[in-house]
């Protein structure tokens, strides 16, 4: 607002300087979508280490290969998952306890599974005159505890003064809903439950393997989350693969997302051979947002004493990327002697030269032991990355690379809806992706000895006619050159004549 003078003197007015700062998206969050032992079944799980998914989603279990993926994504630099629990045919927990007039009051446990058998309530009513009182005959005192194997405390949660009245500050369902991770509220009666102690809940099933359709729609619940870069299916058990109309769903959802599918290798791939060549035949696969890996990796399970069996290599391979999107850029290809695979023992199959030749020529990215670095990542393609596809997204950094400018111009660009389409804002665009495209060249993001050869932005009367305007469409054209790993390291040498 102009300032308004009114006496001789000096005045002063703040002016907008009219910048806009377009920020870089997160570019390892990743998903993971499975069986689990607890843990909320209708929406995604953040979890920012594996001590978050042991609280939240019950660590790891014999039953599902999930919380070993998750594990292994922390270990190898992981840093935020986001978990969509299956649970197909599990069953819910529940606690009847008798209401003062006859009626029952029943609570659930927070999420389906065997778990809520562990779960132990207790009522008590206050004394009146002290501080532990109750004021009326709706209100009483709520305790949860969960136990162990041996019956010791794991959890407690004490709601004070909790009330079955629904128009009361603190009625218990919104209580149990906003505040605890261990029940909610099935049923009231009208009036408060009797005083118990440590009453048990009702025993529950932890369900089945997981049904493609229970599958499908855990992944369509990562839809509605912020931010999402990689994505991982495990297998639902040791000796079963992920459904192809699983994988099919995964990788739509990643092409609207704009995030990346980790896809695990099925039992067939029993060589490198069968790799190659089954890879092949899974046209609906080769897409951009996907890369394959193989083989299997080999790690240390702590649920059967430590000793070494299989594991899909989803959830290291996903760790691993985090780490040197952390450490390098999105725009470094994750592989090479610097991704190393943490926590890996040895790998499932031996990769010759000729074989890794092989898979990486098709699309597939070989996992290798390379000593003395160990168990690496030795491929750096998308699924569309076969030599004879020729596409221009056939390599991964290529693509994230990519995928991370088109979404943070997708959100940092979101002020210009509205405004005046005219010669102003194609300026104030110009300006502010190419602030940013600027800082991704200075970081080391394109190729070039100056900004000119690494990238453009164009928005002009070129780009956006008249006819655009008319119909409220402003264009803007960004180009980059990316850079491209060197897959073949080729030596040339030459021997001095005379010498």
């Amino acid at each position: 607002m102009p300032v308004q003078t009114s006496y001789p003197g000096v005045y002063i007015e703040e002016l907008p300087s009219g910048a806009r700062t377009i920020v870089g998206v997160a570019t390892s969050v990743t998903a993971f979508v499975g069986r689990a032992l607890r843990g909320d079944a209708t929406a995604p799980t953040h979890c920012h280490s594996f001590a978050d998914f042991e609280r939240e989603c019950g660590g790891l279990w014999a039953q599902s290969e999930l919380g070993y993926a998750v594990a292994q994504f922390f270990l190898a630099g992981g840093s935020h998952a986001i978990v969509c629990r299956v649970a197909t045919g599990a069953t819910t927990s529940t606690s009847s306890i008798a209401g003062s007039s006859g009626g029952n009051f029943v609570l659930r446990a927070a999420s389906p599974g065997g778990w809520g058998e562990s779960l132990r309530v207790t009522v008590r009513h206050g004394t009146a005159g002290t501080l532990d009182e109750t004021p009326d005959a709706f209100t009483f005192h709520l305790e949860l505890v969960e136990l162990d194997a041996a019956s010791q405390v794991v959890r407690r949660e004490e709601f004070f003064a909790v009330s079955v009245d629904e128009n009361a500050p603190r009625w218990v369902g919104r209580v149990l809903e906003q505040q605890s991770k261990l029940a909610r509220l099935d049923a009231a009666s009208a009036e408060r439950p009797v005083e118990v102690a440590l009453q048990v809940f009702t025993a529950a099933s932890d369900g089945g393997v997981g049904s493609v359709g229970d599958y499908q729609a855990a992944i369509l619940q990562l839809e509605h989350v912020d931010t999402l870069n990689l994505l991982c299916v495990p297998p639902p058990s040791r000796t079963s693969d992920v459904a192809l109309a699983i994988w099919t769903e995964a990788e739509s959802l990643c092409r609207r997302r704009r995030a990346v599918l980790l896809v695990d290798p099925p039992a067939a791939w029993s060589d490198a051979q069968n790799a190659a060549a089954l890879a092949g035949g899974l046209v609906a696969l080769r897409s951009d947002n996907v890369a394959f890996y193989w083989p299997n990796v080999v790690s240390s399970d702590p649920l059967q004493e430590g000793r070494p069996r299989p594991f899909a290599p989803c959830g290291v391979v996903a760790g691993t990327i985090a780490r040197i999107d952390a450490n390098r850029g999105v725009w470094k290809s994750p592989a090479g002697l610097e991704a190393t695979l943490a926590g890996v023992v040895r790998l499932a199959a031996t990769v010759t030269d000729a074989d890794a030749g092989l898979l990486n020529e098709r699309g597939v990215n070989a996992l290798r032991s390379i000593p003395p670095a160990g168990a690496v990542i030795w491929g750096a393609r998308t699924a569309r990355g076969a030599d004879l596809l020729a596409s221009q997204w056939k390599y991964l950094a290529v693509r994230r690379l990519a995928l991370l400018v088109e979404e943070s111009l997708w959100r940092g660009t979101q002020w210009a809806v509205f405004e005046p389409n005219d010669a102003p804002l194609w300026t104030e665009l110009r300006k502010a992706i190419g602030a940013f495209m600027q800082q991704l060249f200075r970081q080391g993001a394109f190729q070039g000895a100056k900004a000119s050869d690494a990238w453009f932005v164009r928005c002009d009367a070129s780009t956006t006619t008249q006819a655009d305007v008319d119909r409220g469409v402003v264009n803007v054209i960004v180009g980059f050159a990316p850079l491209k790993p060197a897959e073949f390291v080729v030596l040339h040498f030459q021997q001095i004549a005379g010498h």
